[in-house]
């Protein structure tokens, strides 16, 4: 046998493949069969963390606002009617009192008022996304990815950073 691969020769770890004449080395360096299983079970437990996340928050968010609205009703009877003298454009506009900084929102929630704990649940919602860019990063540590790690930390800050220029 000569020194060039034939095309029947397994394939050398990090070398070309059958078909790769003339393309350039992959930086990838070739897993085995086991450390393939291993980096495939390592994605799936992360796709897991992901999702039970993001249905978490979802289910966690929709139930704080339903407490929420209940309480609201609960308290001011007369928001459950659609015609009469209370419109729910009242309910919505500019001057309505829902708390509009964390510390009128503690207060509110310590009340047990059905606003602050129905912003309570919006909060939640919005939030998921941001624990999900978060548990992103996280994954990307365990599957010691630095590159897209680097980057979803980037994304994070971005994301939070965006809440306190907004005024949060």
């Amino acid at each position: 046998m000569t020194g060039t691969r034939q095309p029947t020769d397994p394939p050398t770890p990090g070398g070309p493949g059958p078909g790769d004449e003339g393309k350039a080395p992959s930086r990838r360096r070739q897993l085995t069969p086991e450390q393939a299983l291993l980096m495939e079970e390592k994605v799936r437990k992360v796709e897991v963390a992901i999702s039970l996340v993001l249905r978490i928050g979802v289910v966690l968010s929709v139930a704080v606002i339903a407490v929420g609205l209940g309480l609201m009703f609960a308290h001011h009877p007369d928001y459950v009617a659609i015609t009469g003298r209370f419109g729910y454009r009242h309910l919505t506009s500019r001057g309505a009192p829902f708390p509009h900084s964390f510390a009128a929102l503690g207060r509110a929630i310590g009340a047990g008022e059905g606003r602050g704990i129905i912003v309570l649940g919006v909060l939640i919602l919005i939030l998921t996304p941001v624990l999900r860019v978060a548990v992103g990063v996280l994954a990307f540590i365990y599957e010691k990815d630095p590159p897209m790690t680097i980057v979803t930390l980037y994304v994070l800050i971005v994301l939070v950073g965006s809440f306190f220029l907004a005024g949060v």
